[in-house]
């Protein structure tokens, strides 16, 4: 993926971060990134602090022995891609993550997706989709082959913003990108729906008859496949697609086609507000995310403002 030349990886000096930190190393291998680790951890008590740099100490090597174990894994050497290690100690991680993707200008943040049962994402991993203004890759464990891999990119053709049609296409280009270095197949999911169809079904006093309401579902449904298949032709991806133009709700449509499809990355966009301070992504988007059982990337909006400050 060509647009990522500096690449963060956030490790919580867990064991658990083996996926992430694999997945790390081979797109800053293929992309010819400078990749950079920032661990963060709680502050230690002031009775223990004088054990504070032994404890950092502690942390690198061992992360250093996860590092080395992920390299051997994708065949990814020191010389191919070194890396850094810097430890941050003290309370709000997302905020100090976030600070430091600011004043460093990374282009992305890699992170192992918090232990979680079921779906969705917990705290720490929300406040960094919400604050973040670089793309934020969120990782769960993958059971095949890179190759094998299914990639797939949701879509709103019906945005009435520029910025959303902005986002879409490059949510395509970036998705298509990542599908290509996977097993070249790229999902495509777009949901449409008629939201009237319910009120004016049997409504005494409009007194609109099945056909007629029928035409009106079908123009809303060709209207929006319309502006899909338009919004793919000028991203000018090629290879393999497959489109899915799904009637409903995105919460609950994007969730369960992962899940059908046995889609491992999800690409989308995350629509917050544009050039003030943005606290939360659009009310959509998160709800989709909290139905997520798979590993996501997700994508500002141009012109997204963090609320977090640098230094």
């Amino acid at each position: 993926m060509p647009e990522f030349r500096k690449i963060l990886f956030v490790s919580q000096g867990g064991n658990e971060e083996a996926d992430a930190l694999k997945q790390a190393l081979s797109l800053a291998r293929n992309n010819q990134a400078r990749l950079a680790v920032l661990i963060v951890r709680p502050e230690l008590p002031g009775e223990i602090s004088a054990y504070r740099e032994k404890y950092e100490d502690a942390l690198i090597r061992e992360f250093g022995a996860a590092t080395a174990a992920a390299r051997e894994a994708v065949k990814v050497t020191e010389r191919d891609v070194p890396v850094t290690v810097k430890v941050e100690a003290g309370g709000t991680p997302a905020v100090r993550i976030v600070r430091h993707v600011i004043e460093n200008g990374y282009d992305l943040v890699i992170k192992q997706a918090e232990a979680r049962e079921g779906r969705g994402f917990r705290a720490l991993d929300m406040e960094l989709l919400r604050k973040c203004p670089s793309p934020v890759w969120l990782c769960r464990p993958i059971d095949r082959h890179r190759h094998e891999m299914r990639v797939a990119v949701a879509i709103d053709p019906d945005s009435p913003t520029p910025e959303g049609r902005t986002l879409s296409l490059r949510l395509l280009e970036l998705a298509r990108s990542l599908a290509d270095s996977c097993s070249g197949v790229l999902d495509v999911v777009a949901c449409w729906d008629f939201q009237l169809e319910t009120y004016l079904r049997g409504n005494v006093w409009i007194k609109m008859t099945e056909p007629e309401l029928a035409r009106l579902v079908d123009q809303a449904r060709a209207k929006s496949r319309a502006g899909l298949d338009e919004l793919i032709r000028i991203s000018g991806i090629a290879g393999e697609v497959k489109v899915h133009h799904v009637r409903g709700e995105a919460a609950e449509k994007i969730p369960q086609l992962a899940d059908d499809e046995r889609i491992d990355i999800l690409v989308m966009g995350t629509l917050a507000r544009t050039g003030i301070p943005g606290f939360v992504i659009g009310n959509t988007a998160e709800n989709v995310v909290q139905g997520l059982a798979c590993s996501l990337l997700a994508l500002k909006p141009a012109g997204f403002v963090s609320p977090v400050r640098g230094r």
